[in-house]
């Protein structure tokens, strides 16, 4: 639920809900409703979505294991197999380099994946990344305004502003605008300091980002904290969603340690494993783990694995090898398929995020440690999504930024009691089957789309006589646009 005042000008809050009001039983009302709690479409015949053409706009798509790729591969199928024309526009670059393109045009469980020329340089630097992000811009959005109308577009913030297109399609097409803001940019730049509000250019962006926010026909945040943000650039709230973001419970599992192989291939059978998951960006903090790793460095039953890659993880990298630290191991992104096992094989997850980092984005690597079933120890401020999710769940621990000692008590009664990890790890698995199970995200955002979309006229016409037989006429649906 979104606060009429927001929590970085009144101080924390107590636990607030995750979810809006498209989680809750009550029967919806007003204009298209039924008696029952069901729109006027839901009455239709065939799928929900027949005939209704979609966009989606990102830099990253299947088969990329970038987050954003990954999420939106799965919201774009789910609403494919619910009978919407789904289009994705993406870059043919990789979000790693030296990864193979793959094609302009392809159709992969029924969605039509367009392709543009994009460099690939990588997140190494500043300047890479933003050649990354140019080359797609610019063919992004000569494609978009060529491409046939569609009936909404949903743009993600991979690129930055890369909303600014559902803008233009907006204004220029008549298409409605979802803008899935995943994070906040240039909010995050400013937050870290890597950017000077005083700067003409970046008050520019801003002015700009803000804009795209408050044209957009919907908001789709992540979160309440994010959602208090967006309302400040101006967004009216009624147009702000929150659906978080979400793991699969057909993918992600709890695995028994014994039985994992990937436990048995990196030789960590008999060992307590404490694992961070995905992007170590900017966003992140490693120093407390890095604190709790020199400490326990003499305990043979304790290593830290850290999967993935991000801008920090060379420096962390660094940082291991001066000092020598052998219970601290590194590993490369495992495919999505192998991701069940590897989220298993851990017996404590860790997350952290700055504390100037709330609202601007949501890690979401949690929800896949809750789906695993395994406890998590996040390390950030005590007032965020995250926290707030672990504590209502009791799926973890929760310790504030620089508290090394925190990390230290909290990984070792998780090695001293097994139980206490298998009870938190039980909680979360119920707490994700109940709110962050794909099926249930994507169905919320089958409300969002359908809520954009303006409702199909409908006549019934009386019993009429042709050519002196009686007949019924039956119900017309207008033709898709």
């Amino acid at each position: 639920m979104v606060t009429r005042r927001p929590w970085f000008r009144s101080g924390p809050s107590p636990a607030r809900p995750h979810l809006e009001a498209a989680t809750t039983d009550a029967p919806r009302t007003g204009p298209g409703a039924q008696g029952d709690g069901r729109r006027a479409e839901d009455n239709e015949p065939g799928p929900p979505g027949a005939g209704r053409r979609l966009l989606f706009v990102n830099q990253y798509y299947w088969p990329d294991h970038a987050s954003t790729a990954q999420h939106l591969a799965d919201l774009a199928e789910s609403l494919a197999a619910k009978g919407f024309e789904c289009h994705v526009l993406c870059a043919q670059g990789t979000y790693r380099p030296g990864e193979p393109k793959a094609p302009a045009y392809e159709v992969h469980e029924g969605v039509h994946i367009h392709r543009v020329p994009a460099t690939s340089m990588g997140r190494r630097n500043t300047l890479a990344r933003m050649t990354d992000y140019l080359t797609f811009y610019a063919r992004a959005a000569i494609r978009a305004v060529l491409m046939p109308r569609f009936d909404a577009v949903v743009t993600l913030t991979t690129p930055p502003i890369i909303g600014l297109i559902g803008t233009l399609l907006r204004r220029f097409k008549g298409t409605r605008h979802a803008f899935w803001s995943m994070d906040l940019h240039p909010d995050a730049s400013l937050a870290l300091k890597r950017m000077s509000s005083r700067n003409p250019a970046v008050r520019g962006l801003s002015w700009l980002s803000d804009l795209v926010y408050r044209q957009a026909d919907r908001v789709v945040v992540l979160g309440p904290y994010m959602a208090d943000r967006v309302i400040m650039k101006g967004v009216r709230t009624d147009r702000v969603a929150t659906i978080p973001v979400w793991s699969r419970r057909d993918e992600v599992f709890p695995v028994e340690r014994e039985g994992n192989p990937l436990r048995r291939s990196l030789g960590l059978e008999g060992k307590v494993v404490a694992m961070y998951s995905g992007n170590l960006g900017l966003a992140h903090s490693y120093d407390e783990f890095l604190e709790a790793a020199r400490r326990l460095r003499d305990r043979d039953d304790l290593v830290f694995l850290f999967v993935g890659g991000g801008p920090r993880s060379r420096d962390l990298k660094a940082a291991v090898g001066r000092e020598g630290l052998a219970n601290v191991h590194f590993l490369d992104y495992v495919p999505r398929d192998q991701l069940g096992h590897s989220l298993s094989m851990a017996d404590i997850h860790l997350i952290s995020m700055r504390p100037e980092m709330t609202g601007i984005v949501v890690p979401g690597k949690l929800y896949g440690v809750m789906a695993a079933g395994r406890p998590a120890l996040f390390v950030g401020p005590a007032h965020c999504e995250t926290a707030d999710t672990i504590r209502r769940s009791g799926c973890g621990f929760t310790v504030p930024q620089g508290d090394a000692d925190g990390v230290v008590n909290a990984l070792t009664a998780v090695a001293a009691d097994p139980e206490l990890a298998a009870r938190m790890g039980r909680k979360g698995r119920i707490s994700f089957l109940a709110s962050y199970e794909r099926d249930l995200c994507c169905d919320q955002w089958l409300d969002v789309i359908r809520g954009l979309l303006p409702t199909r006229s409908v006549v019934k016409s009386s019993p009429h006589r042709v050519s002196g037989v009686m007949a019924t006429a039956g119900t017309f649906r207008a033709a898709a646009r």
